[in-house]
Protein backbone atom coordinates (compact mmCIF):
# COMPACT_ATOMS: atom_id res chain seq x y z
CA UNK A 1 0.00 0.00 0.00
CA UNK A 2 1.49 3.64 -0.86
CA UNK A 3 1.89 6.03 1.81
CA UNK A 4 -0.83 8.75 1.15
CA UNK A 5 -3.36 6.54 0.95
CA UNK A 6 -1.73 4.28 4.62
CA UNK A 7 -2.22 8.10 5.99
CA UNK A 8 -5.70 8.49 4.93
CA UNK A 9 -7.52 5.20 6.12
CA UNK A 10 -6.25 5.41 9.57
CA UNK A 11 -9.24 5.00 12.03
CA UNK A 12 -11.08 3.08 9.09
CA UNK A 13 -12.26 -0.23 10.49
CA UNK A 14 -12.84 -2.04 7.38
CA UNK A 15 -10.51 -4.12 5.14
CA UNK A 16 -9.11 -2.38 2.39
CA UNK A 17 -10.34 -4.63 -0.22
CA UNK A 18 -13.85 -3.39 0.70
CA UNK A 19 -13.24 0.25 1.32
CA UNK A 20 -11.70 0.29 -2.25
CA UNK A 21 -14.43 -2.17 -4.15
CA UNK A 22 -16.94 0.39 -3.00
CA UNK A 23 -15.39 3.63 -4.00
CA UNK A 24 -14.70 1.94 -7.29
CA UNK A 25 -18.09 1.25 -7.46
CA UNK A 26 -19.54 4.87 -6.69
CA UNK A 27 -16.99 6.02 -9.19
CA UNK A 28 -17.40 3.78 -12.26
CA UNK A 29 -20.86 2.78 -12.19
CA UNK A 30 -24.54 4.88 -12.03
CA UNK A 31 -24.81 3.95 -8.66
CA UNK A 32 -26.20 5.47 -5.67
CA UNK A 33 -24.88 5.34 -2.26
CA UNK A 34 -27.55 3.69 -0.97
CA UNK A 35 -27.15 1.06 -3.89
CA UNK A 36 -23.51 0.31 -2.74
CA UNK A 37 -25.04 -0.21 0.72
CA UNK A 38 -27.37 -2.97 -0.16
CA UNK A 39 -25.08 -4.48 -2.55
CA UNK A 40 -22.41 -4.72 0.57
CA UNK A 41 -25.08 -6.52 2.31
CA UNK A 42 -26.23 -9.52 -0.12
CA UNK A 43 -22.18 -9.94 0.34
CA UNK A 44 -22.20 -9.84 3.93
CA UNK A 45 -20.54 -7.11 4.58
CA UNK A 46 -22.33 -4.54 6.89
CA UNK A 47 -21.84 -0.56 5.92
CA UNK A 48 -23.64 2.42 6.17
CA UNK A 49 -23.90 4.63 2.75
CA UNK A 50 -22.66 7.39 4.53
CA UNK A 51 -19.72 5.61 5.51
CA UNK A 52 -19.37 4.53 1.71
CA UNK A 53 -19.18 8.45 0.89
CA UNK A 54 -16.57 9.41 3.38
CA UNK A 55 -14.28 6.69 2.01
CA UNK A 56 -14.56 8.10 -1.02
CA UNK A 57 -14.06 11.64 0.16
CA UNK A 58 -10.77 10.17 1.36
CA UNK A 59 -9.75 7.48 -0.81
CA UNK A 60 -9.99 9.40 -4.17
CA UNK A 61 -8.04 12.13 -4.28
CA UNK A 62 -4.76 10.10 -3.86
CA UNK A 63 -5.87 7.29 -6.40
CA UNK A 64 -6.37 10.29 -8.54
CA UNK A 65 -2.64 11.37 -8.02
CA UNK A 66 -0.87 8.09 -8.78
CA UNK A 67 -3.32 8.09 -12.45
CA UNK A 68 -1.68 11.35 -13.04
CA UNK A 69 1.17 10.19 -12.09
CA UNK A 70 1.20 7.10 -14.36
CA UNK A 71 -0.73 8.66 -17.54
CA UNK A 72 0.07 8.61 -20.81
CA UNK A 73 0.83 11.44 -22.38
CA UNK A 74 -2.03 12.62 -25.03
CA UNK A 75 -2.18 13.75 -28.45
CA UNK A 76 -1.14 17.55 -29.62
CA UNK A 77 -5.12 18.10 -31.34
CA UNK A 78 -7.30 18.95 -28.38
CA UNK A 79 -11.15 19.46 -28.21
CA UNK A 80 -11.77 21.69 -24.98
CA UNK A 81 -15.71 22.08 -23.55
CA UNK A 82 -17.35 22.79 -20.57
CA UNK A 83 -20.57 21.33 -19.26
CA UNK A 84 -23.02 21.61 -15.95
CA UNK A 85 -22.73 19.75 -12.86
CA UNK A 86 -25.25 20.46 -9.63
CA UNK A 87 -23.58 21.79 -6.28
CA UNK A 88 -25.66 22.97 -3.38
CA UNK A 89 -28.50 23.63 -5.84
CA UNK A 90 -26.62 26.03 -8.34
CA UNK A 91 -24.81 24.94 -12.11
CA UNK A 92 -21.21 25.30 -11.88
CA UNK A 93 -19.24 24.43 -14.83
CA UNK A 94 -16.71 21.49 -15.19
CA UNK A 95 -14.37 22.17 -18.11
CA UNK A 96 -13.45 19.21 -19.94
CA UNK A 97 -10.82 18.83 -22.74
CA UNK A 98 -9.86 15.61 -24.97
CA UNK A 99 -7.42 14.93 -27.89
CA UNK A 100 -8.52 13.87 -31.36
CA UNK A 101 -8.47 9.83 -30.11
CA UNK A 102 -10.76 10.74 -27.03
CA UNK A 103 -8.38 10.39 -24.56
CA UNK A 104 -9.04 12.68 -21.32
CA UNK A 105 -6.42 15.57 -21.20
CA UNK A 106 -7.32 17.52 -18.53
CA UNK A 107 -10.59 18.23 -16.56
CA UNK A 108 -11.56 21.31 -13.91
CA UNK A 109 -14.01 22.61 -11.92
CA UNK A 110 -15.45 25.70 -11.53
CA UNK A 111 -17.49 28.10 -10.25
CA UNK A 112 -18.04 30.07 -13.01
CA UNK A 113 -18.03 30.28 -16.75
CA UNK A 114 -15.41 33.07 -18.04
CA UNK A 115 -12.37 33.74 -19.60
CA UNK A 116 -10.53 33.22 -16.21
CA UNK A 117 -12.20 30.31 -15.56
CA UNK A 118 -11.38 29.02 -19.27
CA UNK A 119 -7.84 30.37 -18.78
CA UNK A 120 -7.00 28.58 -15.41
CA UNK A 121 -8.00 25.56 -17.08
CA UNK A 122 -6.14 25.98 -20.66
CA UNK A 123 -2.61 26.61 -18.58
CA UNK A 124 -3.91 23.71 -16.21
CA UNK A 125 -4.04 21.68 -19.20
CA UNK A 126 -0.57 22.88 -20.73
CA UNK A 127 1.22 22.37 -17.52
CA UNK A 128 0.37 18.67 -17.53
CA UNK A 129 0.74 18.22 -20.95
CA UNK A 130 2.64 21.16 -23.04
CA UNK A 131 1.33 23.14 -25.17
CA UNK A 132 -1.35 21.60 -28.12
CA UNK A 133 -0.67 22.60 -31.91
CA UNK A 134 -4.11 23.28 -32.40
CA UNK A 135 -7.56 23.47 -29.84
CA UNK A 136 -11.07 23.07 -31.51
CA UNK A 137 -13.32 24.85 -29.38
CA UNK A 138 -17.65 25.50 -30.06
CA UNK A 139 -18.14 29.32 -30.52
CA UNK A 140 -17.63 30.30 -27.04
CA UNK A 141 -16.58 33.45 -26.38
CA UNK A 142 -14.86 32.59 -22.66
CA UNK A 143 -12.86 29.86 -24.59
CA UNK A 144 -11.89 32.04 -27.58
CA UNK A 145 -10.31 34.66 -25.09
CA UNK A 146 -8.37 32.56 -22.91
CA UNK A 147 -6.70 30.96 -26.11
CA UNK A 148 -5.68 34.14 -27.25
CA UNK A 149 -4.38 35.60 -24.52
CA UNK A 150 -2.34 32.84 -23.54
CA UNK A 151 -0.42 33.03 -26.90
CA UNK A 152 -0.18 36.73 -26.58
CA UNK A 153 0.81 36.82 -23.33
CA UNK A 154 3.12 33.33 -24.02
CA UNK A 155 4.48 34.34 -27.26
CA UNK A 156 2.76 31.10 -28.28
CA UNK A 157 0.93 29.61 -31.81
CA UNK A 158 -1.54 27.20 -30.66
CA UNK A 159 -3.72 27.01 -33.49
CA UNK A 160 -7.74 27.78 -32.68
CA UNK A 161 -10.52 26.30 -34.65
CA UNK A 162 -14.32 26.39 -34.39
CA UNK A 163 -16.27 23.94 -35.26
CA UNK A 164 -19.22 22.11 -33.50
CA UNK A 165 -19.01 19.13 -35.66
CA UNK A 166 -15.31 18.63 -34.97
CA UNK A 167 -16.12 19.04 -30.74
CA UNK A 168 -18.60 16.37 -30.92
CA UNK A 169 -16.17 14.29 -29.74
CA UNK A 170 -15.53 16.38 -26.23
CA UNK A 171 -19.97 16.37 -26.10
CA UNK A 172 -20.08 12.53 -26.40
CA UNK A 173 -17.62 12.43 -23.50
CA UNK A 174 -19.50 14.49 -21.35
CA UNK A 175 -22.52 12.27 -21.37
CA UNK A 176 -20.01 9.27 -19.59
CA UNK A 177 -19.29 11.69 -16.92
CA UNK A 178 -22.50 13.04 -16.45
CA UNK A 179 -24.21 9.02 -16.73
CA UNK A 180 -22.37 8.18 -13.31
CA UNK A 181 -23.11 12.14 -11.88
CA UNK A 182 -26.38 11.84 -12.27
CA UNK A 183 -27.59 9.63 -9.64
CA UNK A 184 -25.61 10.72 -6.83
CA UNK A 185 -28.68 13.91 -7.44
CA UNK A 186 -25.99 17.01 -6.95
CA UNK A 187 -23.35 17.82 -4.92
CA UNK A 188 -23.51 19.41 -1.44
CA UNK A 189 -20.66 21.33 -1.70
CA UNK A 190 -17.70 22.22 -3.81
CA UNK A 191 -15.26 20.64 -2.63
CA UNK A 192 -17.20 17.38 -2.46
CA UNK A 193 -17.97 17.48 -6.09
CA UNK A 194 -14.47 18.26 -7.17
CA UNK A 195 -13.64 15.09 -5.36
CA UNK A 196 -15.67 12.68 -6.85
CA UNK A 197 -15.59 14.46 -10.52
CA UNK A 198 -11.84 13.61 -10.32
CA UNK A 199 -12.66 10.29 -9.22
CA UNK A 200 -14.79 9.52 -12.18
CA UNK A 201 -12.52 10.70 -14.59
CA UNK A 202 -10.02 8.68 -13.17
CA UNK A 203 -12.01 5.67 -13.61
CA UNK A 204 -13.18 7.06 -17.06
CA UNK A 205 -9.43 7.24 -18.34
CA UNK A 206 -8.79 3.63 -17.03
CA UNK A 207 -11.65 2.50 -18.86
CA UNK A 208 -10.59 4.47 -21.80
CA UNK A 209 -6.83 2.61 -21.19
CA UNK A 210 -4.81 5.88 -20.68
CA UNK A 211 -2.89 3.97 -17.24
CA UNK A 212 0.53 3.30 -18.18
CA UNK A 213 1.86 -0.14 -18.28
CA UNK A 214 3.72 -2.77 -19.24
CA UNK A 215 3.62 -3.49 -23.08
CA UNK A 216 1.41 -6.02 -23.81
CA UNK A 217 -0.24 -6.17 -20.08
CA UNK A 218 -3.90 -6.92 -20.12
CA UNK A 219 -5.44 -6.22 -17.09
CA UNK A 220 -9.18 -5.41 -16.92
CA UNK A 221 -10.45 -1.70 -14.98
CA UNK A 222 -10.78 -2.98 -11.86
CA UNK A 223 -7.51 -4.79 -11.38
CA UNK A 224 -5.86 -1.39 -12.89
CA UNK A 225 -7.72 0.69 -10.70
CA UNK A 226 -6.65 -1.41 -7.50
CA UNK A 227 -3.05 -0.84 -8.81
CA UNK A 228 -3.30 2.53 -8.47
CA UNK A 229 -2.99 1.66 -4.43
CA UNK A 230 -0.15 -0.55 -4.26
Amino acid sequence: MIEALRKVIQRMNYPLEVMLTCVRWYSAYPLSLRHIEEMMQERGVFVDHATVHRWAIKILPVLAAMLRRRKRTVGKSWRMDETYVKVAGQWKYLYRAVDRDGDTVDFLLRAKRDCAAARTFLERSIALHGEPDRITIDKSRANTAAIASYNAENEADIELRQSKYLNNIVEQDHRAIKRIVRPMLGFKTFRCASILIAGIETMHMIHKGQLDRPEGQVSSAASLFYSLAV
